[in-house]
């Protein structure tokens, strides 16, 4: 039974497609078998997994739209080692045709569920808002995994998205849950990033990774070779970083993670 797992923070610019495509390879790098779900119409985490967008036979598109398989339309990133289910321009015209469509919020939930038995984890990239494509991310997962900055805009932002999951939890996929807050592009140098950490771990205790992602410019630099960081440059600290993340969710997997509904903690102090 694969663990699917929603990249998600309704902020944007925050790293979810950065982290998305270097979970996805890291975990890859340690043995896990990954599918890597595009659900952003700019269809960055599908070139920054060095497939190019534009020469997609099948995406994501199709698949919500029932007129392809993941089967069908997956790829496999090579230098990445996981499969992708591509997003290019197409996808932003599903949201108009989703609308009118029956089980909307629930076509990719049933297309994961006949590959099911193919992967380990399957990492979803939501676009930053809270759309009918990530609301069908939010009910095809048993968790979100929030990459967050050290600021307090952040925390603003996190306060809405906990929010979130609580209704879609409450109302339509009772398996959904906040797995966990990753802090990413972190400089301990800066006091205000050190002070937001500490609220952080203050209010959300083991909800916040062990694993802190660094301000690193290869991992910047990584997407214009169409490369996930941690092949880009392994010895990098971002690399290195986010193959101990993929660690860290695999022992978390192993001991099961927590199964209680989202928690009631604010973002703010």
């Amino acid at each position: 039974m694969s663990r699917i797992f929603c990249i998600a923070n309704q902020k944007g610019g925050v790293g979810k497609t950065t982290t998305c495509v270097n979970l996805a390879a890291g975990l890859a790098s340690v043995g896990q078998r990954v599918l890597l779900v595009d659900l952003d119409p700019q269809g960055n985490a599908t070139m920054g997994s060095g497939v190019d967008k534009r020469t997609l036979g099948h995406s994501v598109y199709d698949v919500l739209l029932e007129t392809a398989s993941i089967p069908e339309a997956k790829v496999r990133s090579d230098k990445g080692g996981y499969d992708v289910l591509g997003a290019n321009r197409e996808l932003s015209g599903a949201e108009v045709e989703l609308v009118a469509l029956e089980r909307r919020n629930e076509r990719l939930r049933a297309a994961l569920k006949a590959v099911d038995a193919d992967y380990d984890f399957v990492l979803i990239d939501c676009p930053p808002s809270l759309s009918m494509l990530t609301l069908n991310g939010l009910c095809s997962a048993h968790g979100v995994i929030v990459p967050m900055q050290c600021e307090y805009f952040a925390l603003e932002g996190l306060t809405d998205l906990v929010n979130t999951i609580k209704q879609v939890h409450a109302n339509l996929n009772r398996d959904l849950q906040l797995i966990g807050l990753l802090r990413v592009m972190f400089d301990p140098r800066i006091t205000l990033q050190t002070q937001v950490s500490d609220q952080l771990k203050a209010h959300f205790g083991d909800k916040v990774f062990d694993t802190v992602i660094p301000r690193n410019v290869r991992l910047a630099e990584a997407p214009s070779y169409g490369l996930p960081g941690v092949v880009f440059d392994p010895a990098a600290k971002g690399a290195q970083a986010f193959v101990q993340f993929a660690q860290e969710m695999v022992a978390r997997v192993a001991g099961e993670l927590p199964t209680t509904a989202p928690a009631d903690d604010s973002a703010r102090a």
